[in-house]
């Protein structure tokens, strides 16, 4: 994200946009709705997403001037991969703007209220029909009220205050429907000070309420929202001068400090964001020169706010970061791409970003409250999404179960069938296309080893699949006496006839050893009396266990468009113990 003082000029926009595309580029169809004239933010918002999506051939289509709600009538969500939506004041009502003449009478204000409310509950309504698909990134109103009220521009009046209120209760209900992205007020008033936003001469001449930097911070916000990155996964941080002020092995467990009255709140504030984190779904490691029975006894302390619970793995010992690193990410079973690094030594920064490129290393600013300001938000940023699922809450200890049974599985073949019979396993499979299910897709977006292609999904592909009568979405839910899991599995083919076409499957690692992947089989070849299962398989460079799962029903390696068959499949599958429940539904929710 750009900071204020370097927004992009528009000159710099044109230029970015005479650069050639790829060959092969794949489209990214963009509709962008607002009742004014596009003009500037056409181009920013091209530029934008130019920057973000480099490999992608953006093409913009805009409404009719002064039809915001016609136009989002008459859009067909299928010619399009996302829309963004622009909403002004005078979209509510043209006597909020300026270029519409003989509108403000005091007695009039009450009219514009109800007139507003009216058209904002039918923008919110066809939104949420809209959001089962196509995206929809949405910049509510921006610029300020004109001075129609009838106190001093200093005291809001109730009028006002009612507008205000109905744009919060607009974006509180619309950013509940699956797909729908707002962007933040909070950030924008940071990037683009209100008092720099409108250019009345622009208004009344052309139609452009915008200035060119507003334009500019404006495109950046939607195109963030359009790109919607994968959130990261896990955070591994260093615990002297970093979640604590001192070193431990010098001052002792009751010298390390993280408290106002000891000047170190910075260091409890960034306990306060990783517990935070935790709670949310985060992994949180530690990596920690130092001695392991210091440790220990510094996370029993009771004032303590990132509490030891909410670690795992301790990685603590006196040799290179770089080895805690690479032992935390075996653990975790996830690629370093996904996680970040934070330590307060520059020395240490630089040598696990020597052994870990991917990895994103962080410095810890200690005594730098500006920094740490800065640094709290840059962790928002890594890790947000848009909801936290049943799954976070458990991801933590689903991780400990996992590898404790890792460990037990490298000992006997046999002993594992017998955890497996005693694990009073449960799995529940949901059968049916609901595109809000928010989890199933995160799921494809971000799983690796268990993933049939290594193909990700933009949500107006996960939509437009599920329009298709054809298809079907099959998920998994697995709990055993050990805990949930929660929802592990996901999914996608298409039934012709007595065939299915697997399109895309992945699995959590969590859930490996567990014969899951093997039910899933069993499942659709029972469900749908299928003589036969086709995967559409890709190898890629990490989902060697798919691969390895597929080998017994194949001749050799794995390729694409490999057949399982019926006889095949019940011949050489494992005995399955789960106890299978279902929940069918055949419409989109």
């Amino acid at each position: 994200m750009t900071s204020a003082s370097n927004k992009m000029k528009l000159i710099d926009a044109l230029e970015l946009l005479k650069h050639p595309i790829s060959e092969g580029a794949s489209p990214l169809k963009v509709y962008l709705d607002c009742g004014f004239t596009p003009l500037h933010l056409q181009t920013f918002l091209a530029a934008q997403l130019r920057v973000l999506c480099p490999h992608s051939l953006i093409d913009i289509k805009t409404g009719l001037y002064g039809d915001f709600v016609g136009n989002l009538q008459r859009v067909s969500p299928s010619d399009m991969d996302v829309m963004s939506l622009v909403i002004e004041w005078q979209d509510f009502d043209p006597r909020l703007g300026i270029r519409s003449l003989g509108g403000w009478h005091s007695s009039s204000l009450s009219d514009i209220v109800e007139t507003a409310e009216r058209r904002a509950t039918q923008i919110g309504q066809t939104i949420i029909q809209l959001s089962y698909s196509i995206v929809i990134c949405i910049c509510l109103p921006t610029l300020p009220l004109p001075p129609l009220f009838v106190t001093r521009s200093h005291q809001g009046s109730s009028h006002e205050l009612q507008l205000r209120d109905m744009v919060a209760s607009l974006a509180s209900s619309v950013c509940r429907a699956p797909g729908v992205r707002v962007i933040s007020q909070q950030s924008l008033d940071e990037l683009s000070p209100l008092g720099e936003r409108f250019d009345m001469e622009s208004e009344i001449m052309t139609g452009f309420p915008y200035t060119l930097p507003h334009a500019s911070i404006v495109a950046e916000l939607l195109a963030a929202l359009v790109q919607n990155p994968t959130p990261k996964k896990g955070l591994i941080t260093d615990l002297d001068d970093t979640l604590w002020a001192g070193i431990l092995g010098e001052v002792g467990v009751d010298g390390v400090s993280w408290s106002l009255e000891q000047n170190a709140h910075l260091h409890g504030l960034y306990q306060q964001m990783l517990a935070s984190l935790a709670s949310a779904g985060i992994l949180i490691g530690v990596a920690s020169k130092n001695d392991p029975a210091l440790v220990e006894k510094a996370f029993a302390r009771g004032d303590l706010i990132l509490r030891r619970e909410s670690v795992f793995p301790f990685d603590v010992h006196w040799g290179r970061k770089s080895e805690s690193v690479h032992r935390i990410l075996k653990t975790w079973n996830i690629g370093p791409e996904s996680v970040i690094f934070i330590d307060d030594s520059p020395m240490e920064i630089a040598e696990v970003a020597a052994a870990f490129p991917e990895l994103e290393c962080l410095l810890f600013p200690k005594n730098d409250y500006p920094l740490v300001w800065k640094a709290l938000k840059r962790l928002r940023d890594f890790f947000g999404k848009g909801v936290v699922s049943q799954e976070d809450s458990f991801r933590l200890q689903s991780i400990r179960d996992a590898t404790a049974l890792r460990e037990f599985s490298k000992t006997d073949n046999g002993s594992l069938d017998n955890f497996l019979r005693d694990a009073d396993a449960k799995i529940l499979f949901t059968l049916g296309k609901n595109p809000g299910d928010a989890r199933a897709l995160e799921l494809i977006n971000k799983t690796n080893q268990f993933n049939l292609n290594g193909r990700r999904l933009k949500e107006s592909d996960w939509l437009s699949y599920l329009k298709e009568p054809t298809t079907f979405l099959l998920t998994a839910i697995y709990q055993d006496k050990f805990g949930p899991l929660g929802k592990i599995a996901v999914l996608l083919g298409r039934q012709e006839h007595r065939r299915l076409f697997i399109d895309t499957w992945v699995m959590s690692c969590r859930a490996f050893s567990r014969h899951i992947e093997h039910q899933f089989l069993k499942y659709l070849f029972e469900k749908y009396d299928a003589d036969e299962i086709i995967v559409d398989f890709e190898e890629t460079s990490r989902n060697g266990p798919l691969q390895e799962f597929l080998k017994p029903w194949l001749e050799g390696l794995p390729s694409q468009r490999q057949t399982i068959s019926k006889d095949s499949f019940f011949e050489k599958a494992p005995h399955l113990y789960h106890r299978v429940e279902e929940d069918v539904y055949d419409h989109i929710a």
